[in-house]
């Protein structure tokens, strides 16, 4: 029974990977797995399923994740990630709440303690090293000896939990749960579900090394949790406190909701949505920061607060703040008052930190879980990277964040949403929708690790976007980050003149080899190449001034009209950002939204109130980021497809 019940809460992520077909199993990397299955006695197709898990098979040429995690099998030696950084809602004294209802405040840093003791899902390598007999060195850079530590590890967890090495792939499953390094079971259950899962679909893909790897489906690997109970493992809390799918693993870690000092308080706001006000985004942010870095920020009682966290070696959640409560993540009040804010442990300026396939696939299968309960779209408009949200005024815009940044691979993700990013019309559609090859697509940047220093070659989901259609033409300006004029740079954490995957944009023109968009109220070019285009075409809604109007202004919110805010509730002001559409300009939307306020300035709730008026606005694709036209202001119209 126990194993039947594992299995039927694995569901499978939609748009997995299917029926492979045969490789050649004795040279590189398909042949290293081989051999070190042979060696050690683990079945091939446990050794392929775990480190597509860890990995997707991926070397990253010797470079650690963002939890020191090294090549295919993810061994980890983390003690160098710990001193990356402090938290990127400290930078710029930030304010997370982004509502000038109230006094912003800005978290102080949390720094690791020296010499703390790290777990032992951090410290693999070294573990690896004393059952393989290899070097560290040679570990973090030999994809092969790498495998041979993986699949070491993997025995002696066999070895540990009284079984014998050898045997089919359904012996292994608490082999696997312990390789996952998790401290709980429900964790080392979920993952080692989640391996399982892998192993039933089978996997095929090119790795970035430029070699191709293949997972023969195996419909009869059966997942027995029952294998989990003599691993010492502590029993997690009650599930009924969290808001999370059962096929992930979920802790309640509360964030406080605290008074303090003359009438302040943090770090969120009590609220009752979706009842009083609809919750339409998620927002996806990394953490700039380790894991226990982030949960000591996140209770910290006087800033700053998300609803879950997501740790990348084992793709494990933590939920912070009721989905029906406002968190302080976003730096924009509408956004925060609207959404859900997920943190992922990552880097966004180190190409070399990569996620964890453990940590996309948890993440997916959390968001598609989110997405159904409220009703959210599937789109780049409602799965919101922090790097999209706008600023509320002309001058919050400069300090806007910039993660998850370009490192993130939206078109995996949203592979693993159930929502691939494919064509959905001909070829001389009004709209596109980028979508690059992430691996292949590796445009230059700068300052990952020194301003103006070129960042090492990596996959990406950006694209940049230019004047004119050619490579030596300016980049496009954006008026609103450089309000002196200065050019736009390829510094990572520029967003001035790039598109990301799954961003949708109306087509201003096509010449040769590059397509135009209307972008920033400009013309902007991306060379698109029919071989390896990076856009597809586009269905959906468009939208332009109305006849009559020569612009329409952008708003960052869509607050209601003065005369909809009963007495006692101060009106917001309804100041345009420095954009504008003009007439002819075209630009692709997400849907009408109302005039919405959610007014909470105190730690007394009594007085709590959403505010809503007669003005609709729009929610449009204007930038990298996205932006609010007010609906009496434009015509809307299904694109041509």
């Amino acid at each position: 029974m126990a194993a039947l019940a594992s299995a039927a809460l694995v569901l499978p992520l939609l748009g997995a990977a299917p029926g492979p077909a045969p490789a050649e199993a004795g040279t590189g990397l398909q042949g290293a797995f081989a051999a070190a299955a042979r060696e050690y006695r683990v079945p091939e197709s446990v050794l392929l399923g775990v480190s597509y898990l860890q990995s997707r098979w991926d070397t990253h040429r010797g470079r650690p994740s963002v939890t020191g995690g090294y090549g295919p099998m993810h061994l980890t030696d983390a003690r160098t990630a710990l001193a990356r950084s402090t938290g990127h809602h400290g930078e710029h004294g930030e304010d997370a709440r982004g509502d000038g209802s109230r006094p912003a405040r800005a978290p102080e840093p949390v720094l690791p303690p020296a010499g703390e003791e790290l777990p032992e899902r951090l410290t693999t390598l070294r573990q690896a090293a004393r059952l393989s007999g290899l070097p560290a060195e040679r570990l973090r850079s030999d994809p092969a000896a790498n495998i041979r530590g993986g699949a070491a590890l993997l025995a002696e967890a066999q070895r540990e939990r009284g079984a014998a090495p050898g045997g089919d792939a359904a012996d292994w499953y608490g082999a696997v749960a312990a390789f996952s390094g998790a401290e709980d079971r429900a964790t080392a259950t979920a993952y080692a579900d989640e391996v399982f899962s892998v192993l039933r679909s089978g996997e095929a893909r090119t790795t970035d090394s430029g070699v191709r790897v293949v997972l023969a489906p195996q419909p009869g690997a059966v997942a027995d949790a029952s294998q989990t109970a003599g691993l010492g493992l502590r029993e997690s809390g009650a599930r009924g406190s969290v808001e999370c799918p059962r096929t992930v693993s979920c802790e309640w870690l509360p964030a406080p909701y605290e008074e303090f000092g003359e009438g302040d308080y943090g770090n969120h706001d009590k609220a009752d949505r979706p009842r009083s006000a609809r919750i339409d985004s998620i927002v996806i942010h990394d953490t700039e920061a380790t894991w226990d870095t982030t949960l000591e920020l996140v209770q910290d009682p006087e800033y700053v607060s998300w609803h879950y966290s997501l740790r990348s070696t084992d793709g494990h959640i933590a939920q912070h703040v009721r989905t029906k409560d406002v968190g302080w993540h976003a730096g924009n009040w509408y956004t925060n008052a609207k959404s859900i804010g997920l943190e992922h442990e990552g880097f966004l300026a180190d190409p070399a930190a990569w996620y964890t396939e453990a940590m996309y696939r948890t993440s997916a299968r959390l968001v598609s879980y989110l997405a159904k309960k409220y009703g959210i779209p599937l789109d780049r408009q409602h799965i919101l990277g922090h790097d999209t949200v706008p600023g509320t005024t002309a001058e919050t815009i400069p300090g806007m964040h910039t993660d998850p940044g370009p490192y993130w691979d939206w078109q995996h993700y949203f592979q693993l949403l159930g929502a691939p990013l494919r064509a959905s019309a001909g070829k001389n559609s009004e709209l596109v929708t980028i979508a690059p090859r992430y691996a292949t697509n590796r445009p230059e940047f700068t300052g990952c690790q020194k301003a103006g220093e070129p960042c090492a070659s990596h996959g990406s989901s950006a694209v940049r976007v230019y004047t004119a259609p050619r490579e030596d033409a300016p980049l496009v300006q954006d008026i609103g980050l450089r309000p002196d004029g200065s050019p736009s740079t390829i510094d990572v954490n520029d967003l001035g003149s790039r598109v990301s995957a799954g961003q949708s944009y109306a087509v201003a023109e096509r010449r040769g080899e590059w397509t135009a968009i209307w972008y920033l109220g400009q013309k902007a070019w991306f060379k698109n190449p029919r071989r390896t285009p990076v856009a597809v075409p586009a269905s959906g809604r468009v939208l332009t001034p109305r006849p009559g109007l020569a612009e329409a202004p952008v708003y960052g919110r869509a607050y209601p009209e003065k005369e909809a805010y009963p007495a006692g509730v101060t009106p917001q002001e309804l100041v345009p950002l420095p954009y504008r559409i003009a007439a002819g300009q075209r630009y692709a939307t997400g849907g009408q939204v109302p005039g919405e306020y959610y007014f909470s300035p105190t730690f007394d709730t009594s007085g709590h109130t959403v505010v809503r008026g007669k003005l609709r606005y729009y929610e449009i694709q204007y930038g990298h980021r996205v932006g609010y036209v007010r609906a009496d202001d434009v015509v809307v119209r299904a694109a041509r497809r």
